[in-house]
């Protein structure tokens, strides 16, 4: 008997005489309808189909939950829940003494970031400096916009020690207007340099108001578990930084 060359349907030979035409019909369509059945396995709103390792074979994947994606399992479509974004909190420290570390830092994310709210030293005029990973020896390169009372000027300082986050005026030890952010990425990658942005607003010694925003380049290739946070002079009287896992 021959066959259709791809699903391999029976039907009468070209040369065959075909004595009981009903017959050869009913067999032709039950191949036909197999095989479609095989091709369209979906039986419920919302399900969908993909090849199986069964040739002229499909299999049926039921509609997943709200909230999940199509994914990829053992080489197969799958649903999954997907991924979740946003902002984890991993801690609140409070500043204290002349400096404070925030230490054991999760390697769970993508970025990481820090939000600064109401620095205060006991001391005028003291500057705001930071280091990683109890690291003083690497060179912290920064490039900023600073605005200085009435001036605004461009600012670069490549230290062999910390960063320092203060225009030359200082912080001032009478009020706690003094906030910013620190945002690294890829903080986790133990080969490349690590690369930053941040941005600090605060009142400095003499009633100035004071700003600064830009970059940072820290040149150690290790992956960011610590922050140190020291003043110039003085202790800290104020002071909260809360830590985020950027996902």
């Amino acid at each position: 008997m021959a066959t259709t060359t791809n699903y391999g349907w029976t039907t009468p030979d070209d040369t065959a005489l075909v004595k009981d035409g009903a017959s050869a019909i009913r067999t032709l369509g039950s191949s036909v309808d197999t095989t479609t059945k095989n091709l369209n396995p979906e039986t419920t709103l919302g399900d969908i189909s993909f090849r199986s390792s069964t040739s002229n074979v499909n299999t049926r994947l039921g509609i997943g939950t709200t909230g999940q994606v199509l994914s990829v399992s053992g080489g197969v479509p799958a649903w999954a829940t997907a991924s979740s974004g946003g902002m984890t909190l991993l801690s609140t420290t409070t500043l204290t003494g002349s400096a404070t570390t925030i230490s054991s830092i999760s390697s769970s994310y993508k970025q990481l970031l820090f939000i600064l709210t109401n620095i205060t030293p006991d001391t005028a005029n003291a500057a705001l400096r930071i280091t990683v990973n109890s690291n003083s020896t690497s060179i912290y390169g920064q490039i900023a916009l600073e605005k200085d009372g009435g001036s605004g000027t461009t600012h670069v300082e490549n230290n062999a020690t910390s960063w320092r986050f203060t225009t030359s005026t200082g912080l001032r030890n009478s009020d706690t207007l003094s906030d910013g952010y620190i945002y690294f990425t890829d903080y986790t990658n133990a080969v490349v340099r690590k690369n930053g942005y941040y941005g600090w607003n605060y009142i400095g010694n003499g009633n100035t108001l004071c700003a600064k925003a830009g970059n940072l380049i820290w040149t150690d290739p290790a992956a960011i578990t610590s922050a140190t946070f020291t003043l110039s002079t003085g202790s800290f009287t104020l002071g909260t930084i809360k830590t985020y896992g950027v996902s």
